[in-house]
């Protein structure tokens, strides 16, 4: 596809923004990405940001540009690989050509820097303090929370766990998200009060009946653990990616799809944030 193509294609709706509902400090932005608004052709249509799923790259280059036109500044971008690594973002990230940091977190504590994260059916978590001294975005799929990514986070954030606040983005639902014994037995043996987060499922097809499947809640997993760590101000939680295909992205539900973003910042002029 040329960029002409990509362009012809756009349908000239702006890009759809989900904007946090919680009460983050005025200098602290952030915004959620949908679907809708860019330039990619199925199945990747329409606001894809990821530049490794397969998008036509002059596509992802369009999306990215529509997005960054709606904030402060560039997006510094991870290579995310579910890990529990957490990146401090610095003057150097910003420099044209710059390799994206190898984490799954950022944190920032200056104005001028944007932390991004990119998902389609792992749990995006957004962090802040009361004052807005310091913000983070984690990706958080079952692999990451069980490696302590949020954990990390927090303790990267360096501040007290009870000044901290949390916001969940979307991400695939309990009634959708079906994981193996071994998942949730990795996750008990780490915390017994993790049994709550899951129930069993029904077999979807005759090879699946010896084995045992349970439906997963990532939200609630994220939700205690925060909640051990001191971090009780949690808001969010609400969506499904992959019950909702107008809005999300899911690589449950389509395998070959794009990627949204979940952004945060300090702002400079005390928390203007984008329009919808």
């Amino acid at each position: 596809m040329t960029e002409a193509v990509a362009l012809a294609a756009y349908s000239g709706v702006a890009p759809r923004l989900i904007h946090p509902d919680w009460p983050a400090p005025q200098m602290v932005g952030s915004v959620q990405t949908t679907r809708t608004g860019g330039v990619s052709l199925p199945p990747y249509a329409s606001f894809n940001l990821g530049a490794h799923v397969g998008d036509a790259p002059e596509a992802v280059r369009h999306n990215r540009a529509l997005l960054q036109s709606l904030l402060p500044a560039v997006p510094i971008w991870l290579e995310q690989t579910h890990s529990a690594e957490v990146v401090e973002l610095s003057a150097a990230l910003r420099l044209a050509g710059a390799e994206p940091p190898r984490a799954d977190a950022a944190v920032c504590r200056a104005p001028g820097m944007v932390c991004a994260i990119m998902t389609a059916d792992c749990l995006p978590v957004l962090f802040c303090d009361r004052e807005g001294k310091a913000v983070a975005a984690a990706h958080a799929g079952w692999r990451g929370l069980l490696a302590g990514v949020l954990e990390n986070t927090a303790a990267a954030m360096r501040l007290a766990p009870e000044r901290l606040l949390a916001w969940f983005g979307p991400a695939i639902g309990p009634n959708a998200f079906v994981v193996g014994e071994e998942v949730r037995a990795a996750f008990i043996a780490q915390n017994p009060a993790a049994d709550a987060a899951f129930r069993e499922a029904a077999p979807q097809n005759t090879r699946d009946a010896a084995e045992r499947k349970y439906h997963a809640n990532l939200y609630h997993l994220a939700r205690q653990r925060l909640y051990r760590l001191g971090v009780t101000r949690v808001f969010g939680g609400n969506f499904c990616t992959f019950c909702d295909d107008s809005r999300f992205f899911s690589w449950r539900r389509d395998r070959q799809t794009g990627r949204t973003a979940s952004l945060i910042w300090i702002s400079g002029d005390r928390g203007q944030k984008p329009e919808d």
